[in-house]
Parts: structure tokens; C-alpha cells; sequence
């Protein structure tokens, strides 16, 4: 990679100058006295950073406040609690732990990446009450400087991997967090965004999953009630003060919100609603096991290989909506990314073209198939859009995927409003396993921010 030299410094070449490079430049530069200095850092970094507030803003346009990968040549991304693949990123302020964010750029060139983060309310709106300086220890940006080159595949890639917090940056409140990573290698691109939340544990959370009040939905769904209970915690008006959020299986897309509490005790706050927070139970997730290319798995059909790479022919699938239940042991909708012939498998797994097929005698009038789960982000993507097969009768997609082990489902779109049917190819069963995490955030009066005091996972097995 071709290196601008400056004085006692080395950046690559385009490369946007940041607050800690400058500091570092700044601090090597020979100058008349201490004061010169100091001065020289304090006036241009001001300038920097109104430079960076109206470029940010002007990259931000088609920023989304959700999980989401803005540039094609970025794949594979996951964030996780550091040493947990399958864990959710959620992470206590006094644990000491770390969130590990790793992602492929299938570009051949090394990028310049960079990350911030921001601090939203419960709702994902950005907290405007507080500045990055009441939240954030540190540098306001930095780079992302780990990364490794791809070893003896046919799909060439770079792999890049972040930790947070770290010693150049860190937060310093509790609650929901944006993380940004941009690409500035020759303009500033907006690249990833992904959510976490942060917690300070200062109440209790006693959860409770039973069967639902509405009898129409006993066998098809899950209903979740808890108890948050305060004790040497002072909550005054609990109504105004506490809001909650409860997911399953991580998901914010279904997520739900906006429940007051329904009664108040001494030095307890209870949901128990009948039928409020309920969610559809599903099926145990469809899968693709690609953790080899070397033979069948028990989901492939077909495996070719060439000099440009691996095509994989899955098993063709139906509708599950007349079948009955049946126990499986998923992953809860997510990914891992394995290879079961090398250890390294950040660097060594390969990538494929992957062929789904779901069997359909005739097209949805006025719906689009979808494959969803967390190797989608939980969202609509034209990469995972089914086109119809007149010829073989069947939805077909072929996604470009990792080696590894991912769950997944069908999901039928209506074409005018969005809204996403999962009962429809799918069915729901109240014997599914799924999780939920239930979040409960604080708001004092006269507080500028959500605090994140409580976060509970449950599994429905359990």
C-alpha cells in the first residue's frame, strides 16, 4: 500500500486526517515553545472538527438508525460480545468485557476504515439532550487498524476486526449505542451501522413466560410478563420514568414497546398484561450448513468448483405451514461463519454462490419471497429477494455466502406495504424455542438521556 511520509509519521495514502492523528503529528512537530504547540493543536483541531460535523452530515443522509451494510463489497459482518459468536451485543458497563465487530472487504486494495459511535434514546433516535463529550471517553473517531489478508481461497478478501470499548475509546453512559464505520480511503463513504445497548445494572428483572390469555393464539404463540423490581432503587413516577422493550430472538424489527407499567407496588413494577406482549412463536429455523465445500452436508444437493469460486445447490424446500412440529436444534435465526477443515476460518473460509429453492406451484399475487434471518440483518434485501421459476415451479435466490452455518426462513412481503407474513410458508408452534430479552430503560426528571438499568435474556425452553 502506497505511504505518504510526514514528519515522525506514516498515513496511508488518502487517508483523512483525524483528532488522534493530529494530536500525534502535533506533539512530534518541532516548535519555539510548549504554548506554540498546544495552541497549534487547539485552533486546528476545532477547525477539524467542524470540517468533520459538515462532512459527517453530508454522509449521514442515508444513514439508518438500525443494522444495516451500505456498500456491496462488505460481507460476513458480525458483532457479538467478545469470545461469544451467538450472543446478543449487549454488554454490562462494569464487566469489563468487550464487543467484537468483524467484517470482509471482497475489494483486493486495503480500505481506510474508521468507526464512531452515537448514543440514541430507547426509541433509536439520536439523544440530543447530550453531547459526544458526555458519553464518549476519548477520540471522537478512530481507525480501524486490525486486519488480515484471506489464505488459499478462490474468493480473495480482507478481513477486518474492532473491539470495544478499547484504550482510545470508550463509553461512559448506559443505553443504546449506534456504531458507524466509514469507508475514507478516497471520500467518505458510509460503510456499516450496527445497534448495542450498554447497560448499568441497577434493578432486577424477574421474567415470566406463559401461555397466552387469548385462546385463539394458546398453540401458536408466546406471551412474556416480568416483574422489575427496584429495591434501594428510588423510582419516582414510574409511568413517565420507565420504559421497556422486549425482543425476540434480538430482533428490533417486532420488537415490543410502549407499555406503561400495568401495576405499581412498593418497591415493584409489574407487566403482566393479558395478550399485550405476545409474540408468534414460529417454527425451529430452516438451515444451510456450509462449513465445507470438500463434500455434501446434510442441506446441499449439489457442490461445483472453478477457478472463480464455489456454486452450491441447495436441497429444494416447501412450505412448512401444514406441517406439525418438529424439535431442532437452530441457532435462533443468526449465523456463524465455520469451516470444519481449518481452524482459522476468519481468514481461510471460502465463499460461494448459494442456490435456495422453495417449491410453489404458482407466484404470490401481489407478495415477493424473501429469505430472512440474521444473515439479512433482519431485513429486506434485494440480494435475498426470491425471483418466481415458471420452468421449475419454485422461488429461487443466490446469495453470495460465507462458509458457515446459517438459519434462516421464508418470508412473504406484500409488495404495497412491506408488512413481512413469517405464518405464511412457515406456521407457528407454541413448542418452538425462542429467545427474548426484555430492556428497561430509566428517564429521571429532568434527565437528558434513556438509561439502560436492567437487561434480561430467557430462553422459552428453559
Amino acid at each position: 500500500m502506497k505511504k505518504i511520509t510526514t514528519t515522525n509519521q506514516v498515513f496511508p495514502s488518502g487517508r483523512l486526517l483525524n483528532f488522534k492523528s493530529l494530536v500525534n503529528v502535533c506533539s512530534n512537530l518541532p516548535a519555539p515553545n510548549k504554548y506554540f504547540t498546544q495552541t497549534l493543536i487547539r485552533t486546528t483541531s476545532i477547525f477539524l472538527l467542524l470540517f468533520h460535523v459538515t462532512l459527517s452530515n453530508a454522509q449521514d443522509e442515508e444513514l439508518l438508525y438500525q443494522d444495516h451494510i451500505y456498500l456491496d463489497n462488505i460481507k460476513s459482518v458480525k458483532f457479538h460480545l467478545n469470545g461469544s459468536v451467538l450472543s446478543y451485543p449487549i454488554i454490562d458497563m462494569r464487566s469489563g468485557g468487550q464487543l467484537s465487530l468483524i467484517f470482509d472487504d471482497l475489494d483486493e486494495e486495503v480500505k481506510d476504515y474508521v468507526y464512531t459511535f452515537v448514543h440514541c434514546d430507547y426509541n433509536w433516535k439520536p439523544s440530543n439532550n447530550i453531547s459526544e463529550m458526555d458519553y464518549l471517553d476519548g477520540f471522537s473517531e478512530d481507525n480501524i487498524d486490525e486486519y488480515d489478508f484471506s489464505f488459499n481461497t478462490l474468493t480473495n478478501y480482507t478481513n477486518y476486526q474492532l473491539r470495544l470499548p478499547n484504550q482510545d475509546m470508550r463509553w461512559t453512559k448506559s443505553g443504546n449505542y449506534l456504531l458507524k464505520v466509514y469507508d475514507i480511503t478516497d471520500e467518505k463513504m458510509l460503510a456499516i451501522t450496527r445497534r448495542f445497548v450498554v447497560v448499568d445494572p441497577l434493578v432486577r428483572i424477574i421474567p415470566n413466560l406463559s401461555y397466552p390469555s387469548k385462546v385463539s393464539k394458546g398453540r401458536t404463540h408466546h406471551e412474556v410478563d416480568f416483574v422489575i423490581d427496584h429495591k434501594g432503587f428510588e423510582i419516582r413516577n414510574p409511568q413517565v420514568a420507565i420504559k421497556v422493550v422486549v425482543m425476540q430472538n434480538g430482533r428490533w424489527d417486532n420488537a415490543v414497546k410502549d407499555l406503561p407499567p400495568l401495576f405499581v407496588k412498593q418497591e415493584q413494577i409489574i407487566y403482566d398484561y393479558q395478550d399485550k406482549i405476545t409474540f408468534p412463536a414460529g417454527k425451529e429455523f430452516r438451515f444451510a450448513d456450509l462449513r465445507t465445500f470438500q463434500y455434501k452436508t446434510q442441506s446441499v444437493s449439489e457442490i461445483y468448483d472453478s477457478r472463480d469460486g464455489f456454486d452450491v445447490t441447495l436441497i429444494p424446500e416447501r412450505s412448512r405451514i401444514n406441517k406439525g412440529y418438529l424439535s431442532d436444534n437452530d441457532i435462533n435465526g443468526q449465523f456463524v461463519i465455520e469451516s470444519l477443515e481449518e481452524r482459522d476460518y476468519n481468514l481461510r473460509a471460502d465463499y460461494a454462490s448459494v442456490l435456495f429453492t422453495l417449491k410453489e406451484a404458482s407466484p404470490f399475487h401481489g407478495s415477493d419471497v424473501y429469505l430472512y434471518g440474521g444473515m439479512t440483518d433482519w431485513g429486506l434485501k434485494d440480494e435475498f429477494k426470491m425471483t418466481y421459476n415458471d420452468l421449475i415451479n419454485a422461488y429461487v435466490a443466490k446469495p453470495f455466502l460465507k462458509q458457515g452455518f446459517y438459519n434462516y426462513v421464508y418470508a412473504v412481503v406484500n409488495r404495497s406495504d412491506k408488512s413481512i407474513d413469517l405464518d405464511e410458508l412457515e406456521g407457528s408452534w407454541y413448542e418452538t424455542e425462542n429467545d427474548y430479552t426484555i430492556l428497561v430503560y430509566y428517564t429521571p426528571f429532568g434527565g437528558r438521556y434513556d438509561q439502560l438499568i436492567s437487561a434480561y435474556t430467557l430462553n422459552s425452553a428453559d
